[in-house]
C-alpha cells in the first residue's frame, strides 16, 4: 500500500467512484452457502472480462441490497474466506441487484465476475458489518475506502503507517474542497460525482482534520497485533485492520453525524 500511495501521493480526484442507488437494476437470484462455484477446468481470468464494482447499498430491516455493475450477461460471486457465497446475474445492460441477509458477524466479501469457464476477481473487498449495522465499505489496497452508506464529508482515512490517503464526498458541482490536517492545508479537487481524495505523505502531521465546517479526530494507525480482518471502536469512529497480498492495511471510517 505505501509504494502504492507515494506512487499516487497528489491530490487526484476520485475516479469511477459513483454510488448510484437505483437505477434500472437487473433482477438476479441469490445462492448461499457453496452456492456458486468455481471456474472450472482450472481457466485462468480473462483480460477481457469486467470485474464487478459494487455501487450500493441499502439495509431495509434485515436484508442487505447490494447493487452495482458488471460484465453484461456476467454471474458476480461474492465469496467469503469461509466459503459463503452470494450471487447474482447482470442484465444485458450490466446492472445487477443482489439481496441477502444481514449477518450476524462482519463480513468479508471477495466479488469475482464469472463468464463461462473464465473467472475474474476484484481487487476490492467489501465489507457488510454485523447485522448491517456501521459502515458498509469497499476495501482497496493502495486505493481510497469507498463508503457506501451514508457518511460524513470524510468517509475515511487510509494509512499505512507513513502516509495517509483521506476520501469522502461532497455536493456535486463542487470544484475545490479545502482540507486541513494539523497545521497542513490542501486542495482537494472532487470529481463529477463529488468523490474526492488526497494523499498525504508523513510530512503532515496532526490527528486533526478539518474539512468545511466539519472536524474529525484521527485516533492513529492502531496495533498491528490481533486477529485480521477486524472492525473495532477507535475514537468516533470505527477502524478497520485487515490484510491484502501479505501487507497490512488500516482504514478509519468516522461516524455518520
Amino acid at each position: 500500500m505505501k509504494r502504492a500511495m507515494y506512487r499516487n501521493a497528489t491530490i487526484a480526484a476520485a475516479t469511477g467512484l459513483m454510488l448510484a442507488a437505483g437505477l434500472g437494476l437487473a433482477a438476479c437470484t441469490p445462492a448461499q452457502d457453496g452456492g456458486a462455484g468455481k471456474a472450472q477446468g482450472g481457466s485462468s481470468p480473462s483480460a477481457w472480462n469486467q470485474t464487478p464494482v459494487i455501487e450500493a447499498a441499502q439495509v431495509v430491516g434485515r436484508e442487505v441490497r447490494l447493487s452495482g455493475s458488471a460484465q453484461p450477461g456476467a454471474r458476480i460471486v461474492l465469496r467469503s474466506a469461509a466459503g459463503a457465497a452470494y450471487a447474482a446475474v447482470a442484465g444485458d445492460d450490466g446492472r445487477f441487484d443482489l439481496r441477502m441477509e444481514a449477518p450476524a458477524q462482519d463480513l468479508w466479501l471477495k466479488p469475482e465476475t464469472q463468464v463461462g469457464q473464465d473467472a475474474a476477481p476484484s481487487p476490492d473487498t467489501l465489507l457488510i458489518p454485523a447485522s448491517g449495522q456501521g459502515p458498509i465499505a469497499v476495501l482497496r489496497a493502495g486505493g481510497p475506502t469507498r463508503r457506501l452508506d451514508r457518511a460524513p464529508t470524510l468517509g475515511a482515512i487510509d494509512s499505512d503507517g507513513q502516509a495517509r490517503r483521506l476520501a469522502g464526498r461532497t455536493a456535486q458541482g463542487t470544484q475545490t474542497l479545502p482540507v486541513q490536517v494539523g497545521e497542513m492545508s490542501v486542495q482537494a479537487f472532487p470529481d463529477a460525482a463529488g468523490n474526492w481524495n488526497v494523499v498525504l505523505g508523513p510530512e503532515a502531521s496532526g490527528d486533526r482534520v478539518v474539512i468545511g465546517d466539519q472536524t474529525f479526530v484521527w485516533p492513529g494507525q492502531g496495533e498491528a497485533v490481533g486477529q485480521t480482518p477486524r472492525r473495532e471502536r477507535a475514537g468516533e469512529g470505527w477502524r478497520v485492520v485487515w490484510a491484502e497480498g501479505g501487507a497490512l492495511q488500516t482504514a478509519w471510517l468516522p461516524d455518520v453525524r
